[in-house]
């Protein structure tokens, strides 16, 4: 009697990943309530500055924002790993709500006080529900097949970024027919919604992305520290090549450049997420992720060598291609090095250095205009991702080009064993 073997599991795809349980509503409901982080900035810029006449108040009023939105995210991820997405997502989201209505009001009434509206964006920046990191990390426990996992977070950043363009565009859309601080009341219901529709979701009631035991809380490795090191580092390219974008278009006289560049830049990054999700690579990740930023580097560094702006505009949409796979490399390579009861503040750290390094990186770059030849400045900007993947690749190299050397050798070398000679 013959025996047939099983057929080979079809390759995971892309419409694996939404035929998944529970992943499409999970994917959805995540989606419309990060729509509010592309909605609220620019709805809290345009408002302050309407009622107060001051770019400079607006500009504090969002720093305050950005700030305590970055700084506290590993805090709320790790209230989430703590308590379970219901307990730890819904009252800040409430509050989030709440505040950010408060300030629609404030800033809509004549001669707001400037302190006051500082007060409140920090307050409420301090408060946003982290839908990402329990986003992956309820992905990651539904779906345990790596390929389709890494299809899952690509899909997941790529649509992440289109969000950061949908959502001014809506604001814009809304600021036409209404006034910027309906922008801040347009975010409030979505981050409720959204939150509420996730923290609903089947995959909450089977237990995915619910807390982990005490046993599974143990300290993350080596990954981790990688990962948000990394990411900090192409962050902090992508947030100086922005700026410098906008002033090397300026110096050719071509102001019209920049969208262009912003959307190749944008457009790039999204065909490189989706072509990442879909190789089967033999690559670990955590190589993969520093070769993905030794490429984003050199191609952005190269940039700054371009003779017409629109010569850049290519260059940018090249070194797109490697940015959305670099930041799921970096949040796969986080979940890979985090326990079950770490997995959401491991993705929140990986955000986390990501946005401090594009916010410094913006400001250092500021500096370097005007003081150093652009192409040099394109140079600098790019030098964290190279440095810090030089850094990350090396060990591995070395490894591979001098393995290490046996103990059995030394001790036929004549080399001292420690143990033997009494040390």
């Amino acid at each position: 009697m013959s025996v047939t073997s099983p057929a080979p599991s079809p390759a995971p795809t892309y419409a694996a990943v939404l035929r998944a349980p529970y992943a499409r509503r999970t994917f959805a409901a995540g989606l419309l309530g990060r729509l509010s982080n592309g909605t609220a900035p620019l709805s809290l810029i345009l408002s302050v500055k309407d009622g107060t006449g001051s770019y400079a108040v607006a500009g504090s009023v969002m720093a305050a924002y950005g700030l305590t939105a970055v700084l506290l995210s590993p805090a709320r991820a790790a209230l989430v790993d703590r308590f379970g997405p219901r307990r730890a997502l819904v009252p800040p989201a409430a509050a989030q709500a709440l505040l950010l209505v408060a300030l629609a009001v404030a800033a809509a009434r004549p001669a707001a006080p400037a302190a006051a509206l500082t007060v409140l964006a920090a307050a409420a920046g301090a408060l946003p529900p982290p839908l990402g990191p329990v986003t992956r990390a309820m992905l990651s426990a539904t779906l345990t097949d790596r390929d389709l996992l890494r299809r899952a977070y690509s899909l997941d950043t790529v649509a992440e970024e289109l969000l950061f363009v949908a959502g001014p565009l809506l604001v814009g859309l809304l600021v036409r027919f209404a006034s910027a601080p309906a922008g801040l009341v347009l975010s409030a219901g979505l981050v409720l919604t959204g939150t509420l529709a996730l923290v609903a979701s089947p995959a909450v009631r089977h237990g995915a992305g619910e807390r982990g035991s005490a046993g599974d809380r143990r300290a993350s490795g080596p990954g981790l520290s990688r990962a948000v090191a990394v990411a900090a580092a192409v962050g902090m390219c992508l947030g100086a090549v922005e700026l410098l974008v906008i002033a090397f278009a300026d110096g050719h006289h071509r102001p019209g450049a920049v969208p262009w560049a912003m959307a190749a830049l944008s457009a790039g990054s999204a065909v490189g997420g989706l072509v990442h999700g879909a190789v089967p690579w033999r690559v670990p990740t955590a190589v993969r992720l520093s070769v993905l930023s030794l490429c984003l580097g050199t191609v952005l560094a190269s940039a700054g060598l371009s003779p017409h702006p629109y010569a850049m505009v290519g260059w940018v949409a090249l070194g797109g291609l490697f940015l959305a796979p670099a930041i799921t490399s970096a949040y796969l390579l986080a979940d890979e090095s985090a326990g079950e009861g770490r997995r959401t503040r491991a993705g929140a750290w990986v955000g986390t250095g990501f946005n401090a390094g594009t916010t410094v990186a913006t400001a250092g770059a500021g500096l370097l205009v005007g003081r150093l030849p652009m192409a040099l400045c394109f140079a600098v900007a790019a030098l964290p991702a190279v440095l810090m993947a030089v850094v990350t690749l090396l060990p591995a190299v070395l490894t591979a080009v001098v393995p290490p050397f046996p103990a059995g050798a030394r001790r036929r070398a004549g080399s001292a064993d420690p143990v033997e000679a009494g040390e």
